[in-house]
């Protein structure tokens, strides 16, 4: 199915960067076309639609960014300058954080066009979502993965959402089997963490939930950890917070664990100073 961000190439920016990759595959859902949608994650705003539910979220893919460029190079070994492709402010924001040399420049298009801008020479290098590459079965694809610590990604990046009509008790029943709560809760997170900053779609804001295992009282015990970052569009300033809190996966309060601890990470961002960076960069 064909979404109005597959269509429209200008840089997407203001209104139109609201719901472009899944408001025709939701309508689609509402008029009955269709019982499930399936969703990139990170594409899904935050505000849910009032007649549609979120379900399932299946295992999360690898969340990392990739450095494609035609020999595969890491991130350092770019001239000076090089021409950098992306769509995606949160990623050029770190990019510059990294190498303010870079003369980083929108691009649009799918994967495929992407890749022939980059061989056509208008691009020296574009980045793109690792999980997006495996799902193509792109696997000789010269890439570097940018690490984690460098190159945070979007909120829900690498995992899939799966929404359903509100009233189809059938589908939320069938559904439901396949979400994966330890995938769900770092998502749940990331994402109340967006919502709480009022971030959008196009606001330089990364977020990264993890569930680690630890020993406690003689006892293994599961923690859900939460990092975010929000950066001006020029790289320039950074502030990033994170925090974590013990996940009982077992019971019926994961998501309320979640919820508050994206709320939580918000709210230190919004006390060193978030606000103004997101305004700027929406």
């Amino acid at each position: 199915m064909v979404s109005s961000g597959d269509v429209d190439m200008r840089p997407i920016d203001g209104k139109r960067s609201v719901g472009v990759f899944t408001k025709r595959i939701q309508q689609a859902l509402l008029d009955d076309e269709g019982d499930v949608a399936v969703h990139s994650m990170k594409d899904l705003p935050t505000e849910a639609h009032p007649s549609l539910r979120m379900v399932a979220s299946p295992a999360r893919e690898t969340v990392a960014d990739c450095l494609v460029s035609p020999k595969g190079v890491e991130l350092d070994a770019l001239p000076k300058a090089a021409r950098i492709g992306t769509g995606s402010r949160r990623r050029a924001a770190q990019l510059l954080k990294l190498r303010p040399d870079l003369d980083v420049q929108p691009i649009r298009g799918n994967v495929q066009t992407r890749l022939q801008k980059m061989h056509d020479g208008d691009y020296d290098a574009i980045v793109l979502a690792a999980a997006g590459i495996e799902r193509l079965e792109m696997h000789d694809l010269p890439r570097a993965v940018l690490p984690l610590d460098c190159m945070l990604p979007a909120p829900g990046q690498g995992a899939l959402a799966i929404e359903v009509r509100g009233d189809d008790s059938d589908a939320v029943a069938v559904v439901s089997q396949i979400n994966v709560p330890r995938s769900a809760a770092c998502t749940l997170a990331e994402r109340t963490l967006l919502s709480q900053l009022h971030g959008g779609c196009l606001a330089p804001i990364a977020a990264l939930g993890t569930v680690s295992e630890v020993a406690a009282d003689g006892q293994t015990v599961s923690v859900l950890h939460l990092v975010a970052r929000v950066l001006s569009l020029d790289g320039k300033v950074c502030l990033e917070s994170e925090a974590d809190t013990p996940l009982d996966l077992a019971s019926d309060d994961w998501q309320t664990t979640a919820i508050a601890l994206g709320r939580q990470v918000a709210e230190m961002l919004i006390d060193r100073g978030a606000r103004p960076l997101i305004e700027a960069g929406r």
